[in-house]
């Protein structure tokens, strides 16, 4: 009844009228009730599905009112191997200000949790870890208490329940964190720390014994390999691969200042302002490469800022130019032009026009920059900052009184955000145009 074909639906009428007539049903009756059931054909299942759906959405938002923290938690829970939706979520729980607790081997569960209105992060939505062999690991600390070091997490933990890739996990998602903040440090030192429960759970299996073994359980120190501890760009670069998304912060929260000396705006200022050109920074969360019906291929790039999520495209000459540079988690500077588009409503579309690493923007030398000075200026503190000579052409407002005097030096000197900064902080400096 529901698929809407006439000729089967003529072939059912038939076959109901004479089903009715054996039964001792006159035929007029029993056109008259077919009368009444043809309609669900049109629009019935519909009605059905839509009152179903109905229902569903008054107990949803029933329970996102009432009950915020735990039906979030268990919705994230149905989602623990789906990092997009995961996002969304954490997106929603920031706007909500909603606490959400990091991945930590002590505080958080094998699914997501809502304990004292906060998120307790699910350890099974990390990448590579497995929901089995985390909850296995969550029953022991459940059983015998919480690890106290990260010793403590070598000898207790089942091998069948640890490998190389499910440790990366955990190590770059920072649930070690308690344990020692040098996540590089662990993550080197995988191999030996495998060997090292592997041995461990010979031992148990063979149950032997070691005449020092309470000693060495007692240890809290396990000899990690050298290694050289992460940058904050490198930390969030490998947290973003175990998670699938910024958690615990964004790559362009320490860049504010420097934002601010480059009028570089967020996505949404920008796209509310009436400026038709402006600077935007953004981290790429994700890429899709396409080709269009003539073959030119196009990106779609969904980048983050501080504030949201913007989802813009990259046409063929500029991807074709930057293909190799455009990774997830990295953060660029991008140029973009906006335009209004009339209609019924009006819409605003904005082209990227230039993108460029974020680290070249921040280092690249400004091409002209005009410094104006108050009459108290050093000018041997001025000549040691501008000692490098370079690409910027650098020009000295000096007033005295009522007038003042405009002068250039004859070679460009070396100028980017750090000479910016530097000349900034000095008081005999009025104002710098770049």
């Amino acid at each position: 009844m529901g698929k809407k074909k006439k000729a089967e639906l003529d072939k059912q009428k038939e076959r109901f009228i004479n089903g009715a007539l054996k039964n001792g049903i006159a035929k007029d009756v029993a056109n008259f009730v077919f009368t009444k059931i043809e309609p669900f054909a049109q629009y019935g299942f519909n009605k059905s599905h839509a009152a179903a759906y109905a229902l569903i959405a008054y107990q949803t938002a029933f329970l996102k009112t009432y009950y915020k923290e735990d039906f979030i938690a268990a919705t994230m829970s149905t989602e623990l191997t789906n990092s997009s939706k995961l996002r969304e979520f954490v997106e929603e729980l920031k706007k909500l200000k909603i606490e959400i607790v990091k991945p930590s081997i002590n505080k958080c569960f094998s699914d997501f949790r809502a304990i004292n209105g906060k998120i307790i992060y699910g350890l099974g939505a990390i990448k590579n870890v497995g929901f089995e062999a985390i909850s296995n690991i969550i029953n022991e600390r459940e059983k015998k208490g919480i690890f106290k070091s990260f010793v403590d997490f070598i000898n207790r933990v089942s091998s069948k329940d640890v490998n190389k890739l499910q440790l990366e996990g955990l190590v770059k998602a920072g649930v070690f964190d308690e344990f020692d903040q040098d996540r590089n440090k662990i993550l080197n030192s995988i191999p030996k720390i495998i060997q090292k429960i592997k041995n461990i759970n010979d031992d148990k299996d063979n149950h032997q014994s070691n005449l020092f073994g309470d000693q060495e359980n007692d240890q809290t120190e396990f000899e990690f390999l050298p290694s050289t501890s992460w940058s904050q760009k490198e930390l969030l670069s490998e947290e973003f691969k175990s998670i699938g998304f910024f958690l615990t912060n964004h790559p362009l929260n320490e860049f504010e200042d420097t934002f601010n000396e480059l009028n570089i705006s967020s996505y949404n200022q920008f796209y509310e302002n009436e400026k038709s050109e402006g600077l935007v920074a953004g981290t790429i969360m994700s890429i899709q490469e396409k080709k269009s019906a003539k073959g030119t291929p196009y990106a779609i790039i969904k980048f983050s800022d501080k504030q949201a999520e913007f989802e813009l495209f990259l046409f063929a000459e500029i991807l074709v130019l930057n293909r190799d540079k455009l990774k997830e988690s990295e953060s660029f500077v991008l140029t973009l032009h906006k335009e209004k588009i009339s209609g019924e409503n009006v819409k605003k579309r904005v082209n990227i026009k230039k993108i460029l690493n974020l680290d070249e923007a921040i280092n690249k030398p400004y091409s002209k920059v005009t410094i104006q000075l108050k009459d108290d200026y050093n000018l041997n503190e001025i000549k040691d900052l501008l000692s490098n000579k370079g690409e910027t052409e650098i020009n000295f407002v000096i007033k005295d009184k009522n007038k003042q005097a405009l002068f250039s030096l004859q070679e460009n000197r070396k100028f980017d955000l750090n000479h910016l900064k530097a000349l900034k902080a000095k008081k005999y400096v009025e104002k710098i145009t770049v």
